[in-house]
Parts: structure tokens; C-alpha cells; sequence
């Protein structure tokens, strides 16, 4: 008999697929870095009080000149007035002279005098100077006194012809009447002007 044919050979076994290599995963990109810190908006500070605009003084009113003030029967009440039923009188005028200086302005009188004056305001002070005028006779010799409400306020020595003129100033706060007083200082006296020149009184 013919011998048995011989065995197939086996088939090879096929190798395994190797498992394909993932690829490598990405880096991760690394942190950010952080960021400084902000500084803090800085605080306001105070506001600054605006300074005040200051007030304007009001401008004082002008003083009231003796020589140009109204009689109580033509005024209104309203402002200094000479009042007539109590007053000497009064010679309101420009340039008086004494002892060879002209003034602006004034009143003249013959002593003895008294010449009364309504404030009818708050005032505040008289202002004159006084003396003997030029137009006087002779060596003439006077003394003058201011009076507020009654009272005394100032008096001046014995002033005579040819002598310079005294300054006067009197306060009048709180007052309401002024009075202005000329003696005579001896017999010539009654032959003389006496001035209260530059003459005014300030008001509020």
C-alpha cells in the first residue's frame, strides 16, 4: 500500500498587531503668572471748605454838615434838624476864618448861644474845631461846651481872637439831642463870632 500523504504543515500563527502607541498627551501650558496686586484707588481726601467771599463794608454815609441842616418846621423828621424854638441864632455858612485859616464850611454865632440839634438817626460822633472868627471886633474871648441829651460832653478853655482853632470831637452813641453852647469868657466877648467850623455830625 502507498504511505498515508503527509501531513499539511500548519499555517503560522500570525503575530498579534502590536496596540499602536497613543501619542503623547499635550504638555499643559504652564500657569499663568499671577498678577501684582493692584494698588488701592487712594482715598479722596478732605474736601476743602471753600473760603468766603467777605462782604463788602458798605461805604459810611457822609456826615451831615451843620451849616447845611433844615429847621425842625421845614424838615421831615428824618435826619439832624436845629431845632428853632430852642435854638440862638445861627449863621450857616462857607469859609469861616479864624486866626487867618479859611474853612469849608461852619455856623457863627454871637455869645451867649445855644443852638439845639435833633439827631433823629443813630449817630455817632460831632466833629468841629472851634475859635474865635476874624470878622469879630477886638480881642474877643470865648468858651465853648457840646452837650448830648443834657450832659456835658466836652468844654473848652478860653479861646480868644487871633488864637488857632481847638478841635472837637464828642461821641454821640446812644444820643438823641446835641447841643451847642457859646459864653462869652469876659465883656469883649459878646462883640465876637465865635465858629464851630468844619462843623459835621456822623450817622450810621
Amino acid at each position: 500500500p502507498s504511505p498515508p500523504p503527509p501531513a499539511p504543515a500548519a499555517a503560522p500563527k500570525p503575530k498579534p498587531t502590536p496596540a499602536p502607541t497613543p501619542p503623547p498627551a499635550p504638555s499643559k501650558p504652564p500657569p499663568p503668572s499671577p498678577a501684582p496686586p493692584t494698588a488701592p484707588p487712594p482715598s479722596p481726601g478732605p474736601t476743602p471748605t471753600p473760603t468766603p467771599t467777605p462782604t463788602p463794608t458798605p461805604p459810611a454815609p457822609a456826615p451831615y454838615r451843620i451849616n447845611a441842616l433844615a429847621y425842625d418846621f421845614t424838615g421831615d423828621g428824618s435826619r439832624p434838624e436845629v431845632r428853632a424854638a430852642e435854638s440862638d441864632w445861627l449863621w450857616q455858612r462857607k469859609a469861616p476864618r479864624i486866626d487867618g485859616t479859611a474853612y469849608p464850611h461852619g455856623v457863627s454865632v454871637h455869645a451867649p448861644s445855644s443852638v439845639v440839634i435833633d439827631l433823629n438817626q443813630p449817630c455817632a460822633a460831632y466833629d468841629a474845631v472851634v475859635g474865635v472868627d476874624d470878622l469879630g471886633l477886638g480881642p474877643g474871648a470865648l468858651r465853648f461846651s457840646v452837650y448830648a441829651d443834657g450832659e456835658r460832653l466836652w468844654r473848652s478853655g478860653v479861646v480868644r481872637g487871633g488864637q488857632p482853632a481847638v478841635p472837637v470831637h464828642v461821641p454821640l452813641a446812644g444820643r438823641k439831642t446835641l447841643r451847642l453852647v457859646v459864653t462869652p469868657a469876659g465883656p469883649a466877648g459878646r462883640l465876637a463870632f465865635g465858629d464851630w467850623a468844619r462843623s459835621q455830625i456822623s450817622c450810621r
